[in-house]
């Protein structure tokens, strides 16, 4: 178990730390082409009107909308497997492992939440965003831990991966919960069916992806329609699919959770980036920062991040229920803690749920500075403390 666990995060490592490369390149070209005068052929790309109809089947979005419900929905489906295999076979199967990152976690997310929703309980609308400085980047918080090779504990980098595992199951929890809008029962049904249809699969134990997927695409459909955020259909069918391996061929869950990586990593991850980073700073000053919602955000994922996390640690370890990882110190943890207030993808994505009914344009750029600003500033100081505090060889 212990040799898979190194193999798993040496693959990982290798993925993120140019995955997150890449990710950052998308990210700071559009905010070159939001302020240049190619924005106005960005915002018109993003705008085109992309639609779908099967008889009665009518889906029409704008790019983004289907770069932010079909394509995420792929990334989902991606965080679904890994927290299968972690569930059923990883650090998440054992109980004593799994205490301080819930622990971490919790406090991660609860944290950064209160001090958003204290700068911004007076706006219903602003107060909306409670959920967007509570979610980590792991692909942004991994690449930088990777930057330092082995002189990071593998112990701390698989406290990271464990911690994030519980910050994306909790994200999936307040998606599900806090951001959907009014329902449909007739598409509801069939979402319902179809979940039926992938139980049966499952039961039959039917090892062929095809059927999955097919069904997998009905699902994301009937959801999309519920008003229940499509994205998380992705999760749905994770669970569905086999994760077990028979003698004669290797599991469904883990050859479908290794193609994903890739495209994921280097083509979802960065295009929703592009799609999604582009903020044009005309009219924006020294002040905007300090409005509710930025500086909300800026300090729940700068502060309340690593207040969070290193709070509920000491808890944890402080009760007896926890201990630190083995050759890790309170100093390399919070250094990680640092790192978690990378909120980027994650919380660009809670922060279109948040604004995209009822929010103005306002409300979208102030939340992408704050977005930006506060994982910038987590990001350039957890890797200047971790370098000093990492041992050196």
């Amino acid at each position: 178990m212990h040799n898979n666990i190194l193999i798993f995060c040496q693959y990982l490592f290798k993925r993120e730390s140019s995955s997150g490369i890449l990710l950052m390149i998308a990210a700071i070209s559009a905010m070159i082409i939001a302020n240049s005068p190619l924005y106005t052929f960005y915002e018109a790309l993003l705008d085109i009107p992309v639609e779908i109809r099967i008889a009665s089947l009518h889906i029409a979005k704008p790019l983004i909308l289907w770069i932010n419900d079909g394509l995420m929905a792929i990334f989902f489906l991606l965080i679904g497997l890994e927290l299968k295999r972690e569930i059923f076979e990883g650090e998440l199967s054992e109980t004593k492992k799994i205490i301080l990152p819930s622990f971490a976690a919790v406090g991660g997310m609860l944290a950064p939440a209160l001090i958003y929703a204290a700068f911004n309980w007076h706006d219903p609308v602003a107060i909306k965003g409670w959920a967007i400085p509570a979610a980590t980047d792991i692909a942004f918080a991994l690449g930088i831990l990777a930057v330092f090779g082995s002189r990071v504990p593998i112990a701390l980098k698989v406290f990271l991966v464990s911690l994030a595992i519980m910050d994306d199951m909790g994200a999936i929890i307040i998606i599900a919960i806090f951001y959907t809008s009014d329902l449909s029962s007739n598409s509801l049904i069939m979402a319902v069916i179809a979940l039926v249809i992938l139980a049966f699969l499952n039961n039959r134990n039917i090892r062929s992806l095809t059927p999955y997927i097919l069904v997998g695409v009905v699902l994301w459909v009937a959801v999309l329609k519920s008003g229940v955020h499509a994205t998380l259909a992705g999760v749905l069918l994770a669970f569905f699919i086999p994760l077990k391996s028979d003698k004669k061929e290797v599991s469904p869950a883990r050859n479908l959770e290794h193609d994903l990586h890739g495209s994921v990593a280097y083509v979802i991850i960065p295009v929703f980036a592009f799609a999604n980073a582009g903020i044009p700073l005309t009219g924006i000053s020294i002040n905007t920062l300090f409005e509710p919602i930025p500086l909300g955000i800026i300090l729940g994922l700068f502060l309340g991040k690593q207040i969070g996390i290193m709070l509920f640690s000491l808890i944890a370890v402080r009760l007896g229920i926890a201990s630190l990882p083995q050759s890790v110190n309170w100093k390399q943890l919070y250094g990680v803690a640092l790192l978690c207030g990378i909120g980027f993808t994650m919380s660009l994505f809670i922060g279109s749920l948040a604004f995209e009914q009822g929010g103005s344009e306002a409300n979208f750029m102030n939340d992408r500075l704050g977005i930006l600003v506060g994982s910038s500033l987590s990001a350039f100081i957890g890797y200047f403390y971790l370098n000093k505090v990492l041992p050196k060889s």
